[in-house]
């Protein structure tokens, strides 16, 4: 297993050069049968990633480009009516599908964000007093420009929460942008596929069987009991939230062909999880997560 899960990253690495450590916690993401947040400013590669993921993983792929325009019935579909049959038909939208892009998340109004609330959280949408399920597996990974972007929205607390995972790319090094300038990647062939959707489901379904021993599980209550003690945080992690850890650290354990969690899988995947979910109450820089390592420490 963990060999076919290396293939798959090495697939999406010929897309998104230099960046293997991003690409892995992306499958992260999709293995622990969360969303994925990626923020960073234009042309770094978001959206060539989600891409190289429904490529080799074999999911069905839409693209929805948010602006300031878009309505919520432009994401989840609407009803026309055929005058054929002297009827209304339903005409499902882009989220009908198993891996979701949502490109500049945060270009549409608090509206039209909110239309992902119930899809993301529930896998199912409810349109016209009508609830329709999602395909399965059902992943959405999102982008978003920096706040100090012109055309903006920020995401509410209640969005950001639905995000299993957030990630930054970063500009990639020299040695890959070289690559890049030198036209070792084609954007016009799709990658050959490493999986489908049933495979995927299946790694899901092993991720969740990983064991976490006792220890490990008391190494991460320490780290949720942190982020609650008061003057650190605005607020602590949810109980939502450690259960995200968790899987989390349970889909990097799989990759390394590993039956069992070990605290040093939680440290990986810990600032993916926590940082967008945490705001420090002092004037701080460094991210909740590296003030967690220092106080918390690694069992």
């Amino acid at each position: 297993m963990a060999h076919r899960l290396a293939d798959v990253r090495s697939a999406v690495a010929t897309r998104v050069f230099g960046k293997d450590d991003r690409i892995r916690l992306a499958l992260t993401c999709l293995l622990a049968d969360g969303h994925l947040l990626i923020e960073d400013v234009p042309g770094v590669g978001k959206t060539t990633l989600a891409h190289g993921l429904a490529d080799a993983l074999g999911l069905r792929f839409a693209r929805i480009q948010f602006t300031s325009d878009l309505m919520p019935s432009d994401i989840l579909g609407v009803s026309v009516y055929d005058r054929g049959q002297a009827s209304f038909t339903f005409k499902p939208g882009p989220i009908f599908a198993q891996l979701v892009l949502a490109d500049e998340i945060n270009r549409a109004s608090p509206r039209t964000q909110s239309a992902l609330l119930e899809a993301m959280a529930e896998r199912q949408v409810t349109i016209e007093g009508q609830t329709r399920a999602l395909p399965q597996p059902f992943t959405v990974i999102a982008t978003q420009n920096p706040l100090d972007h012109s055309g903006t929205f920020a995401l509410p607390d209640s969005q950001l929460d639905r995000f299993l995972m957030r990630i930054a790319l970063g500009y990639p090094p020299a040695s890959a942008e070289r690559r890049l300038l030198a036209g070792e990647r084609d954007h016009r062939e799709p990658l050959a596929p490493c999986a489908d959707a049933e495979q995927l489901g299946r790694w899901q379904a092993a991720a969740r069987t990983v064991h976490t021993r006792d220890a490990v599980l008391d190494y991460l209550l320490e780290l949720i009991a942190f982020s609650r003690r008061r003057g650190v945080f605005e607020q602590g992690l949810s109980p939502r939230a450690g259960l995200a850890l968790r899987r989390a650290a349970q889909a990097w354990a799989l990759q390394d062909g590993r039956d069992y969690v070990i605290p040093e899988d939680i440290q990986a995947v810990l600032p993916a999880v926590v940082d967008h979910r945490l705001a420090r109450r002092d004037a701080g820089e460094a991210p909740a997560s590296t003030l967690m390592r220092e106080q918390v420490g690694v069992i």
